[in-house]
């Protein structure tokens, strides 16, 4: 959520734009736009692997996102849609809040189809690496989570 904010906020410093009031209600909207997004991602990861057994973390996120995608990029499509047409035909008043929300509709689909779930397999495979030795790390749920095994 703060890369969307950031790159949101650096669309408008590159552009030269004012941030005002409509503008902070944009970028608080995104941060709830972006955070459903991931949400809906890491719980189909969270279905899949309370369903799918003896398959690396990698797997499991990939086959999440292939099924998260065209939920997510529908759902952006067609956001984006409504907001360009604000951009676009909504007058001065709405053109920094439309602004906003246009980069950071499309950076946020990004940040959590591409950002946020690799995110989570890179962070399993540091604390495997970080734990050989010791018992299998604990992830999701309290399952034992051998190095790149899915719990059965």
């Amino acid at each position: 959520m703060f890369h969307d904010t950031l790159i949101t906020v650096g669309a408008f410093s590159l552009t030269n734009r004012e941030i005002d009031l409509t503008v902070v209600a944009a970028i608080l909207t995104l941060v709830g736009y972006s955070m459903n997004d991931t949400i809906v991602v890491f719980d189909r990861i969270r279905e899949n692997l309370s369903t799918t057994r003896m398959r690396s973390l990698a797997d499991v996120v990939n086959k999440s996102i292939k099924q998260a995608l065209s939920r997510t990029l529908l759902t952006s499509g067609l956001t984006f849609l409504t907001v360009q047409s604000l951009y676009l035909l909504g007058g001065a008043a709405l053109n920094g809040f439309s602004f906003a929300l246009v980069v950071g509709i499309l950076i946020g689909t990004y940040s959590s189809i591409a950002v946020a779930a690799p995110m989570l397999v890179a962070y399993h495979n540091w604390r495997a690496k970080r734990s050989r030795g010791n018992p299998p790390d604990r992830l999701i749920g309290g399952s034992s989570l051998a190095p790149g095994t899915i719990p059965s």
